[in-house]
Formats: structure tokens, sequence, C-alpha cells
């Protein structure tokens, strides 16, 4: 290798890669197994090479700092894959979380009414005493003689259920076109 002054490392950057790139590019590709990552992982460590070389103390040690720095590289970059996979969104749809339409801010008392009376009556006694008659878990749960977590659970699951029924009967129907007679 040529030794010059104000070169990271003190090495001639282009010695450096044409002594060592193609032994690189062959590693990388066996990690890979594909030529543009293997391309971009030994760009990668050429650039890592101009921009930390300097810090190694030893010159004769320039091939394994290459090798080492390209294979931790391969590593981040799995990890990256692994941490954030790329997915079309048609294969992950279905495990999108359902975000519902917003419900209006005033609704009709009879609607409301219909819903409730649609629900199931496990969920709509705590619903209803705590929304509508302002009574604490407690004094729901000793009322309806449960437990206080199942109170909680049952509210929470009575939203739920409520939210549905109301979006269900509040979302506007599809117009069917009027044939022409």
């Amino acid at each position: 290798m040529h030794v010059t002054d104000g070169m990271c490392g003190d090495l001639d950057f282009e010695s450096l890669v044409e002594k060592h790139h193609a032994s690189l590019y062959r590693f990388a590709l066996s990690l890979t197994r594909n030529e543009s990552d293997a391309r971009d992982l030994s760009q990668q460590t050429f650039f890592l090479w101009a921009t930390r070389g300097h810090q190694l103390a030893d010159p004769t040690k320039v091939k394994s700092w290459l090798f080492t720095t390209l294979y931790r590289e391969f590593l981040a970059a799995q990890r990256r894959r692994t941490r954030f996979s790329h997915h079309e969104l048609a294969e992950v749809e279905a495990e999108l979380p359902e975000i519902p339409p917003e419900l209006p801010t005033h609704l009709d008392w009879a609607i409301l009414a219909e819903c409730l009376a649609q629900m199931d009556g496990a969920f709509r006694a705590p619903l209803c005493l705590f929304y509508l008659e302002d009574y604490s878990y407690d004094d729901i749960a000793k009322i309806l003689e449960i437990p206080l977590g199942t109170v909680k659970s049952r509210i929470s699951r009575g939203v739920a259920q409520l939210q549905k029924l109301l979006l269900k009967r509040l979302r506007p129907r599809p117009r069917t076109p009027k044939t022409k007679t």
C-alpha cells in the first residue's frame, strides 16, 4: 500500500479499493445473495473507511478492519429489515386496526334507545347505570352483585358493542340507481 499524507488512515484510498474491492464484494455477495445489496454494502464499507479509517492504529490490519466493518454493516442492515420490515399494504390489510368513522356529537335519543335495546343485557345494564344514571363502578358492582373487574370489563365491552351498533345504524346506505321506465 502506498502511504500518503492527508488520506484517511494515511493509506492511499484508490490503492486500498483496488486491492480489496473484489474480495470484499465476494464476501458481501455471499452474505446478501443479491448483487445490488452486495455493491451497496461494499460501497458503505469503503465510505466508512474514508470517514473513520484514520482511527486504525496498525495499517497492517486494514483488511481485517474492512471485512469486520462489512460484516457489522450487514448485521445492522439485517436488524433494520427485521425491525422495520416492508410489506405491501394488500398483504397486511387484515392485520391493520379497524378505525371506525367518527360518531356524531349529537344523537337522536330514539336511535340510541334502539341500539341499546339491541345490546346484550349483560353489557347494557352496567353501561346504562354508568353513563345514564351516573353510578360509580363500586355502586354498579353492588347493584348487579358482580365483581368490580367484571363491571369495568362489561362497560368497556358494552361501549365497543354500542359503537358498532351505532355505526351500523348511522352508516349511510348505498343508493340504488333508479331505473327509467
